[in-house]
């Protein structure tokens, strides 16, 4: 079945290069305002390990669909008057989560936001006028803006899909590493081709690796960045928080633990798969366990 005619400009958001002007000073204002550096992190939802946005839309966007079933019930005028108000409230703290995601995103898939950004404020304007509007006692007219809400906000719930599913973004972009590198252990490169405390990238079974050598111990991550597939080897080392060697990807500042490829710092919500090495003979040899 091919996708729906109606549905394809969708694709083409993404090259509305007209929202470039815009983008930039507010990716600066989002950044100036969500501070310190540890909000943000659980803003992204690294400390659940995965993004915390699509789950805090779920709030605004079930109460508000709620209301809509009960506004084509009799008797259900408090009820739905209630429910459209905890979706205004809950859409607040989405939208934070939602900003702070967006400002670390691709051009391409920045545009696309813009347009989400712009549908959920205008969902929002409605439904607080629907709100208004029933605290009024005018029913009938609360109702429409609440449907014309609903409306709107699906709209931007598709674009959100868009976002996630089409552009990846929020995806684990190292997610497919276990399943593309062979089984056992594999040979890297002999030790004393190893420069000592640089980041490097190898290529074994066809993926990028990052490989870190200091003295005799050798760590090794995928080289792809779990947030938008950087190249961490053109990153640069910096130091955890108990002092641990970690990488910083070069393209949005996410900040890994070498030693055990954990996130230290978002936007990367998934942690980076790590090798196990060896050294046989003078040749320093990896192996993932979670390879399958």
């Amino acid at each position: 079945m091919n996708e729906l005619a109606l549905l394809k400009p969708i694709d083409r958001f993404e090259d509305v290069s007209a929202l470039d002007p815009l983008i930039r000073p507010l990716r600066g204002l989002v950044k100036s305002v969500i501070r310190p550096r540890a909000v943000r992190d659980i803003l992204h939802g690294v400390p659940f390990g995965h993004p915390v946005h699509p789950i805090a839309v779920q709030i605004p966007i079930g109460a508000w669909s709620s209301a809509a079933v009960l506004d084509a019930l009799p008797g259900t005028k408090g009820a739905s008057r209630v429910l459209v108000a905890v979706g205004v409230a809950a859409a607040v703290p989405a939208a934070v989560t939602g900003m702070n995601d967006w400002s670390q995103l691709h051009q391409q898939q920045a545009r696309v936001g813009v347009i989400h950004w712009a549908a959920n404020f205008a969902a929002v304007g409605l439904y607080a006028v629907s709100f208004v509007q029933r605290s009024r006692g005018r029913h009938t007219s609360g109702k429409v803006f609440g449907y014309l809400g609903l409306a709107v906000v699906s709209f931007s719930g598709f674009l959100g899909g868009h976002l996630s599913y089409r552009q990846a973004a929020g995806a684990n972009h190292a997610e497919d590493v276990p399943h593309r590198f062979p089984r056992g252990w594999q040979s890297l490169a002999p030790l004393e081709q190893i420069p000592e405390n640089e980041l490097i990238s190898r290529t074994v079974g066809g993926l990028p690796l990052l490989v870190l050598r200091r003295g005799d111990s050798v760590s090794v991550l995928s080289n792809v960045c779990s947030h938008l597939s950087g190249p961490l080897n053109r990153g640069r080392l910096v130091s955890g928080q108990r002092d641990d060697p970690c990488v910083e990807c070069p393209w949005h500042g996410s900040v890994f633990s070498l030693d055990t490829g954990e996130v230290v710092h978002g936007p990367a919500t998934a942690p980076l798969p790590r090798f196990e090495t060896r050294v046989t003979d003078g040749l320093l040899e990896v192996q993932l366990q979670r390879a399958r």
